[in-house]
Order: C-alpha cells, then structure tokens, then sequence
C-alpha cells in the first residue's frame, strides 16, 4: 500500500472508482451532480486540485492497493502558512478495502508529509459523529480528540454535527 500525487490522467479510473462507492460514500460526502462521477468531471476536479497543489495548499492523493489500482483518496487540504502552519486532512477508502489497513498507513504517510517536507505544526480532522472506524484510524495515529463542531459540515443534504481531532507535529 502507498499513496501518491493524483494526476489528471487518473480521471478516469478515479471517476470509476467513486461511482462504484457513490453510495457507500454518499453519508459522509456533500451531494454531488452526476457529471461528479464521470472521467470529464473528474478531470475538472483533479485540474481544479492540482491547481491547488501548485499553489501549495492542497496536497491530493490516491490510496493504491497492491496491485497500484486507486482503492481511495487523501488529500491535506487548507494548508495554512504564517503563524498557523496547520492544514486539514480529509480521505475515503472504498467498501472492500475497508478494514485492510488502508486508511492508517494513508494517515501515517501523509502527516510524515505535513510534518516533514510541508513543515507544518499541526494537522486537523472530523469525523461524524458515529464514524467509529475513521476515529480508529485517527486513534492508532496519534489524533487527540478536541471538540465538537454542531452543525459542522453539510452533507448528503443536512448539516451535521462533527468530532474534531488534532495531531501536533512531534517536538
């Protein structure tokens, strides 16, 4: 298992992928149109992030199995400079990678990332309430919870209360 840089020539096989998990994601995920789910959308949105790389807050990733096929995503996102140096993290793993694994070691290589190349000091991230395996993953990477958010996010078409956790780079 590894991650690395998406790129727009995975559109398509980035597309496939999360319109197999559409609705496993569909809970955890804002509503998306259809063209969501197509090789031209996800060439957009992957434009869209890399622009957001180049501009250096944004880091997109892909979640590969071992056979290097796209099982997920990760993506530190609002990557704040200055006297902040913290960023978000947020990642999807499909339906039959779960409990693989997968989600942890993505975790643990990108805050190697954050606190190594990118230099920043902390790394955020939420989950729902209910979102036991992703607080597990967060847990076995060293996430302290802080906080809940009510009414943090909008998604699947309602407002929704999250946890919030928070790694600090290592002293």
């Amino acid at each position: 298992m590894r991650t690395r840089l998406l790129s727009i020539d995975d559109a398509a096989e980035h597309a496939a992928a999360l319109a197999a998990e559409r609705d496993f994601l569909a809970p955890y995920e804002p509503m998306r149109s259809d063209a969501f789910y197509t090789a031209a959308g996800q060439r957009e949105v992957l434009r869209l992030r890399l622009e957001r790389y180049e501009a250096g807050v944004e880091v997109p990733r892909a979640i590969l199995d071992d056979d290097g096929a796209i099982v997920g995503g990760i993506t530190l996102q609002t990557i704040e400079r200055g006297p902040f140096l913290s960023c978000g993290v947020g990642y999807w793993v499909a339906r039959a990678a779960n409990g693989r694994g997968f989600a942890s070691a993505a975790v643990a290589e990108v805050l190697d990332l954050a606190f190594g190349d990118l230099g920043l000091h902390r790394v955020q991230a939420v989950t729902l309430l209910d979102n036991a395996r992703s607080q597990r993953v967060l847990g076995k990477n060293g996430f302290e919870r802080i906080g809940t958010a009510p009414k943090y996010l909008k998604l699947a078409g309602e407002w929704k209360d999250h946890h919030l956790f928070q790694r600090l780079a290592p002293v």
